[in-house]
């Protein structure tokens, strides 16, 4: 066979392009001021010894209960410590524990999320203690904890995780059920695909786009949890200069100075919606179907 002619080469249609998806700003604009917001005070967390902060824990009486924008930034607490410092500081105890409880129901529940919707027998009996675990309350768990263990960050990281973990569970379950079902995991089955590489590549795959927007409002409610943890004397210790703690301290002093109790409340307010703004956002652009039935994110 001769050589391709120059000519039906050049006169060959070209292959069609993939479409390219929409950038986060077009699609969702307030969701990529979230992702925004939320990134500037990682910022702040993770740079808080190099933005102009003091010691969080150093006491200055003569220095109490100072207005923002007067000798201090964010002004000064009941003890005459720096109020700027201290939500910087406290933005790490937040996003520290919101990290570490998304990543530990979210590996725990997919792990017993996929025993459950794979292995037939095991399901009755693991979603029956996934509903006795729903069941309780972080807060009372976490009374229960802090009674026989002391308060600490993993105490609360645990308090909260736990009743999150059947929630993570019923999701991997639900879609575990539904993927065993396609004609693609029957025919590996077919051919003896092993059950490990059986559940990497074909089952797993299916549970990444809900679980990533579930981790998002599981962190949201981690750092709730923990505020109003802390709030009530049941989350991290009193030294801890996390927001919780800020407003629980300042709450008798609210009437005369109220920015003790407003400023961290509002640095809680402002975490806690751009993580579920960003979530919305992944879940639209995660399912299309979703997206062009609600309209997406306006």
């Amino acid at each position: 066979m001769g050589a391709l002619d120059p000519g039906l080469a050049d006169a060959a249609p070209p292959r069609p392009s993939r479409p390219r998806r929409a950038s986060l700003m077009a699609t969702h604009p307030i969701a990529a001021l979230a992702a925004l917001l939320l990134a500037v005070i990682v910022v702040i967390a993770v740079a808080a010894p190099w933005l102009g902060t003091v010691d969080p824990k150093a006491l200055a009486p003569t220095q109490r209960m100072r207005p923002p924008f007067g000798t201090s930034f964010l002004g000064t607490d009941q003890f005459g410590r720096d109020i700027w410092s201290r939500v910087a500081y406290g933005a790490r105890v937040s996003l520290v524990v919101a990290a570490a409880v998304a990543t530990l129901a979210i590996l725990l529940g997919t792990l017993i999320g996929v025993i459950a919707g794979y292995i037939r027998w095991l399901d009755g009996l693991i979603m029956r203690v996934m509903d006795g675990l729903m069941a309780i309350p972080s807060i009372l768990l976490a009374v229960a904890l802090v009674s026989l263990s002391g308060a600490s960050r993993m105490t609360v990281i645990m308090a909260i995780t736990i009743p999150e973990i059947p929630r993570v569970v019923r999701l991997v379950r639900s879609v575990v059920l539904s993927a065993r079902e396609e004609p693609y995991v029957e025919a590996a089955i077919s051919v003896g695909t092993p059950l490990p590489k059986l559940l990497w590549r074909h089952i797993l795959p299916n549970c990444v786009p809900p679980l990533i927007v579930q981790a998002t409002y599981t962190g949201a409610y981690a750092m709730l949890t923990e505020a109003i943890l802390s709030f009530l004397g049941a989350g991290t210790p009193p030294e801890f200069p996390s927001w919780g703690n800020m407003m629980a301290e300042g709450r008798t002093f609210f009437p005369i100075a109220p920015h003790i109790v407003l400023i961290p409340g509002i640095a809680l307010a402002l975490t806690i919606l751009a993580v579920n703004v960003l979530g919305d956002a992944l879940r639209d652009r995660l399912d299309p179907k979703l997206a062009k039935r609600t309209g997406g994110l306006r």
